[in-house]
C-alpha cells in the first residue's frame, strides 16, 4: 500500500491575486482575471486573456522563472526549516506546445533556485506534460518522500499561454474563446506551488493517485468517440488506493478549461462510477477565475482544496482532483482533509 503524504504549505501567484490567501478568496468569490490583451483575437476585436499583472513586465523564460519563485518562496514561509532539505519537482507545459516559452528546462529549474535562494537538490526533477504534470509529480513525490530519498518535496506549476506563437496556433486550431468562437478557452497564465512530506498532521492529505490515456483525446484522428475511458480509468485507481467508492466523495475539483470536451469528459467519468444514493457533490474549477493555466493547475487546485480545507469552507470531504490534457493524459487524485486533534 503506498504510504499517504501530506501537505504542509502552499503558495500562488495568480491573475487573481499574488499570493495563496488573495488568489483563493477572489476565486472562492468567482471573480476573475480576464481582460483584453495585445493579442487580435478576431476581426471583432482584441483577445481575452487572464495575465498576471508582475510588478515589472518581465518575458519569456525570466518571466516564468519570477512567476514560479513567487509561489516556491509563498510555500516556503511557513515552514522555512524545509528550505535546505527539499527537492523540487517542477511542473512544466508539454515540450512541442508551440510558443512554449522555456527552451532550457535545466536553466530554469537553476534560475528559480537562484531566485528563491535555495541550493538545487540532487532529486530535483522536471516534468513537462502540461495540466496533468502535477499528478504524475505527486506520485514521483510520495515515493521520494517513502524511500526517505527526500524529507519534503515542493511540487510546483508554472505555465503561459499568452506568447505570440501559442496565441496564433491555438486561434488557428478553433481553440481560442472568440467573438466568434464560444467553444473555446481563455489563455492565461500562473504559477502554484505546494510542499509536501510524510505525514505530520498537515491539513489535507493525498490517499490516492490514478494515472491513464484517454484514446478519444480532443486531437484523436480516428474520429473514436468519447466514453471518458481514460478518466474513468483514472477515478477509479484513485478510489481503489484510497478505499473508497465514489458515492462517498465530498466534491471535485477540475481543469474544465472551457471547451465542451471537458465537460463532457468530466461528467461522463462521473456517471459510469456514480452508483446508488449519494450526497450532492459539487464540482469546481480554476478555469472560472484564471482561464487556461496549463501545468500549474493542479497545483492551484490542490492548493484550493488546501485553503478551503484550513478556512472550513469546502464543499465536502473527501476531494477528488481531475486534470487531463490535449493528447489524452488523465490523472485523478482523492484528497481529504485531516481531522483536528
Amino acid at each position: 500500500m503506498t504510504t499517504p503524504i501530506d501537505i504542509v504549505s502552499i503558495g500562488m501567484v495568480t491573475a487573481v491575486g499574488l499570493d495563496a490567501p488573495s488568489a483563493c478568496a477572489a476565486m472562492r468569490a468567482r471573480l476573475d482575471g480576464f481582460q483584453e490583451t495585445r493579442f487580435v483575437g478576431s476581426p471583432a476585436g482584441w483577445l481575452t486573456g487572464a495575465p498576471v499583472p508582475l510588478p515589472r513586465n518581465w518575458i519569456g523564460a525570466k518571466r516564468i522563472a519570477h512567476l514560479a519563485g513567487g509561489a516556491i518562496s509563498e510555500a516556503f514561509e511557513t515552514v522555512p526549516q524545509a528550505r535546505e532539505q527539499t527537492a523540487l519537482i517542477l511542473c512544466l507545459s508539454e515540450e512541442d506546445r508551440p510558443g512554449r516559452p522555456v527552451r532550457d528546462n535545466s536553466a530554469l529549474l537553476r534560475r528559480i533556485s537562484e531566485i528563491v535562494e535555495i541550493k538545487p537538490h540532487l532529486r530535483s526533477r522536471i516534468v513537462a506534460h502540461g495540466r496533468p504534470s502535477g499528478h504524475i509529480a505527486f506520485d514521483q513525490a510520495r515515493r521520494l518522500i517513502a524511500s526517505g530519498e527526500a524529507p519534503y518535496v515542493m511540487i510546483a506549476g508554472v505555465d503561459s499561454y499568452l506568447t505570440g506563437p501559442t496565441i496564433s496556433h491555438y486561434l488557428s486550431q478553433g481553440r481560442l474563446l472568440t467573438a466568434d468562437n464560444s467553444n473555446g478557452f481563455i489563455p492565461g497564465e500562473a504559477a502554484a506551488a505546494v510542499l509536501c512530506t510524510r505525514s505530520e498532521r498537515g491539513v489535507l492529505r493525498l490517499f490516492g493517485l490514478g494515472l491513464s490515456r484517454e484514446e478519444a483525446s480532443i486531437y484523436n484522428k480516428q474520429d473514436l468517440p468519447l466514453q471518458a475511458d481514460g478518466m474513468t480509468a483514472a477515478y477509479s485507481a484513485a478510489f481503489r488506493e484510497t478505499g473508497i467508492e465514489m458515492t462517498r466523495l465530498g466534491y471535485r475539483i477540475a481543469d474544465l478549461i472551457g471547451e465542451q470536451y471537458w465537460f463532457k469528459q468530466t461528467a461522463l467519468a462521473s456517471i459510469r462510477l456514480l452508483r446508488g444514493r449519494h450526497e450532492f457533490q459539487d464540482l469546481w474549477s480554476p478555469a472560472e477565475s484564471l482561464g487556461n493555466i496549463g501545468a500549474a493547475a493542479v497545483p492551484t487546485m490542490v492548493g484550493m482544496a488546501w485553503t478551503a480545507a484550513a478556512k472550513g469552507y469546502a464543499a465536502g470531504n473527501p476531494v477528488l482532483i481531475e486534470a487531463s490534457s490535449d493528447t489524452g493524459a488523465c490523472g485523478a487524485a482523492v484528497f481529504a482533509a485531516r481531522r483536528k486533534a
